[in-house]
């Protein structure tokens, strides 16, 4: 794994000319856990091994070199298996628009099966087309990634999540409900060429496996008949594995530490972000909500993140684990608007499929509303389809919104950027067309 590791690198480096042949990057999903930087890591190393062609095979973990720092449990797991984090790709590190533009980018995503859609980080006051193109136009707005117009690069698809995107002929698509997505490329691996498994490999697909299935145990919910068997399968294969529970929580001890890190390094530790008529950040916190409500400046902490990063709401999950290491989960809902607080909250609470058994919580904190979960087995993975179908609601027949709270920020001035003011009547009427040809456009000008 060094070695392929190390040409992926210098690949990188000396070939990225338009000379050089296609690449065929492997992308885990951009909150980058250890299930999805080592799928990535995993099945572009089956294909390098395996498969044949002009294009040369990289795993790309889909965020920032300098965001790895917060995944604490992936450097650890990095470090026991012998890899450095060095020797990895980053998104920041290759420019795959660029490579689509020019023919030369096939793509294959693992842990996640769609790509993130457009959104916009700007001011739910200034929402229509005509400001937003305004507000692009001066750089007082910025995008949040989105990657759809790649689309067309993508040739095959390995997920464990629920199936979101629209099947095609021609591209492959395995999407199975298990524990971890690691499980499958486990599966591909001893179906296409079990002769790739070494003790560094297993290892990193053990241990993964190991921790989205809570340690193999039944009563997390997450463990399905064939984690168990690939798990069995690798500890008959290589019986020097480490102890499952001795591994399980080292990693988790790792994934838990969020000492030293400020809220907004605690929000993207762990985050995933779902756009609609509104923007939501659903971040999983490492803490317990005791803790999380005792935090000095809680609130200005929570507004300048949503401020900064463009988001409307915040649904924070926190979880911790009782002594005989049951998880807790609880939720926290953070928003400047009462009436999209309390839509969402009451969408929650009375949500079906699956049920989360929410307890409100009395919390002192005006724009919180904080609630225990009973249904433990209701990980973030379950919750985020909730939240895509309460904004799918919202899309249809619009969120109430109480502009008066949506923030703390003085109102925008009269001017250009707002509609009604003398300068707006006479801006044409935008498209969304028209939108995305802008934003295009602006793209390839920073090229």
């Amino acid at each position: 794994m060094e070695e392929f590791l190390q040409s992926c690198r210098q690949t990188l480096q000396e070939k990225t000319d338009q000379d050089s042949p296609g690449f065929h990057v492997v992308l885990g999903n951009e909150a980058c856990d250890v299930d999805s930087m080592v799928s990535a890591l995993a099945f572009a190393y089956l294909l390098f091994k395996t498969a044949g062609g002009d294009s040369l095979v990289l795993p790309l973990l889909n965020i920032r070199q300098s965001e790895l720092v917060l995944r604490s449990d992936n450097v650890f797991l990095l470090r026991q298996t012998g890899l450095s984090p060095d020797l990895l790709l980053f998104r920041d590190q290759l420019d795959l628009r660029v490579l689509h533009r020019a023919g030369r980018l096939r793509l294959t995503l693992v842990d996640h099966n769609v790509l993130p859609r457009l959104t916009l980080q700007i001011s739910s006051s200034l929402a229509s087309l005509p400001s937003i193109l305004l507000l692009l136009n001066c750089g007082c707005a910025t995008r949040l990634p989105s990657d759809t117009d790649l689309e067309g690069a993508v040739v095959e698809v390995l997920d464990h999540h629920q199936l979101e995107r629209k099947l095609s002929p021609t591209c492959p698509v395995t999407v199975e409900m298990v524990g971890s997505c690691a499980t499958l490329v486990t599966e591909r691996i001893i179906q296409k060429a079990p002769q790739i498994l070494d003790q560094q490999l297993a290892q990193l697909l053990y241990a993964t496996v190991v921790l989205d299935c809570v340690n193999m145990a039944p009563a997390a919910g997450k463990v399905t008949p064939k984690d168990s068997q690939y798990i069995a399968v690798l500890e008959t294969r290589f019986p020097t594995m480490p102890p499952r529970g001795t591994l399980f929580q080292a990693l988790q001890n790792a994934k838990f530490d969020v000492s030293g890190l400020n809220m907004e390094q605690m929000l993207l530790k762990d985050m995933k972000a779902v756009s609609g008529s509104l923007n939501v950040a659903v971040p999983v916190l490492y803490i317990t909500l005791k803790e999380f409500l005792q935090r000095a400046d809680l609130e200005a902490e929570l507004s300048v993140f949503c401020q900064k990063s463009g988001f409307d709401l915040l649904l924070m999950m926190t979880i911790s684990f009782t002594e005989s290491k049951e998880p807790i989960r609880e939720l926290v809902v953070f928003s400047h608007s009462a009436s999209c607080r309390e839509q969402v909250s009451k969408y929650l609470e009375q949500a079906h499929n699956p049920a989360l058994n929410l307890s409100p919580i009395s919390c002192p904190h005006p724009h919180i509303s904080a609630y225990q979960q009973g249904n433990t087995l209701a990980s973030r993975k379950k919750l985020l389809p909730l939240v895509k179908d309460f904004l799918r609601e919202c899309d249809g027949d619009g969120c109430l919104r109480d502009t008066e709270e949506d923030s703390e920020v003085p109102p925008t001035p009269m001017n250009s950027l707002v509609d009604g003011c003398p300068l707006d009547e006479g801006l044409p009427r935008i498209t969304a067309e028209d939108l995305q040809d802008k934003l295009h456009q602006m793209e390839s000008a920073d090229l």
